[in-house]
């Protein structure tokens, strides 16, 4: 397993669409671990393959330390209600912003064994479901940003 260097705003990878994942492979699941330890690492609750770099559809998610969540080929089928809050991104790193999204998530993906499963989430693993899938079709939180983006520095001085 290994740390891989988290691409940032401006980079290209993080607005190409990436492609599913056909079969698991050695390389792939190295590729799972690598971002497993690099989202911990981050001190992240999600992160997506195009953000090291991989245009391939997976994204690992943890918004408890707790509860690991692996999606091979992931895509939302349900949503219902509304969450406004402030968002963040390993990629737009120090910046945060109001994000509108859904309050209720249902998705279905593959496990690391290429089978499938759903997941339901609300609050947070809602809206890291969201965002972390965005970013597998070449998209940032910023490009639905409220107002303007902050520095994190700015809110903690606010008290917000």
């Amino acid at each position: 397993m290994a740390i891989r260097n988290i691409r940032e705003i401006g980079e290209d990878v993080l607005t190409k669409k990436c492609k599913e994942v056909q079969e698991m492979t050695d390389r792939t699941r190295e590729l799972i671990e690598d971002m497993i330890e690099t989202m911990y690492e981050a001190n992240g609750v999600g992160l997506a393959a195009p953000q090291v770099g991989v245009l391939k559809r997976i994204v690992v998610i943890d918004t408890t330390g707790e509860d690991l969540l692996v999606m091979i080929n992931p895509r939302i089928v349900e949503t219902s209600g509304e969450q406004t809050g402030y968002e963040g991104c390993l990629s737009v790193p120090g910046k945060t912003g109001v994000v509108t999204r859904p309050n209720y998530v249902k998705a279905v993906a593959l496990d690391e064994e290429m089978q499938p499963f759903e997941v339901e989430g609300t609050e947070l693993l809602a809206r890291a479901i969201c965002h972390e899938l965005e970013h597998l079709d070449g998209h940032l939180y910023v490009e639905k940003v409220e107002g303007e983006l902050k520095d994190v520095d700015e809110l903690e001085e606010d008290g917000e």
